[in-house]
């Protein structure tokens, strides 16, 4: 694992901000990508690194990943009738 660095949550307008190290490299202006997770912490990457995370996962699932099938999915029904002229002309 690499170093840990500290990070400062503050106050910008009506939103929050997270003050980052430089020695994180990242320029100023660049966009990242932040998923939070179920139990509270975060990961997050430059966006033009987004392909290449997605590849990553490819092949990280276990042997036996979704060996029982997806389990009891409920789903609703659909009215796949009249949609109010919604639908995009073709």
């Amino acid at each position: 694992m690499g170093e840990e660095y500290k990070a400062k949550i503050f106050k910008s307008g009506n939103s929050l901000a997270l003050r980052l190290p430089k020695a994180l490299g990242l320029a100023d202006g660049e966009e990242v990508v932040v998923i939070p997770h179920n139990d509270g912490s975060f990961s997050f990457w430059k966006q033009d690194q987004s392909q290449e995370i997605l590849l990553g996962l490819y092949g990280s699932m276990s042997a036996g990943f979704m060996s029982d099938g997806r389990g009891d999915v409920d789903q609703a029904d659909r009215d796949w009738g009249d949609d109010g002229g919604a639908t995009a002309a073709a």
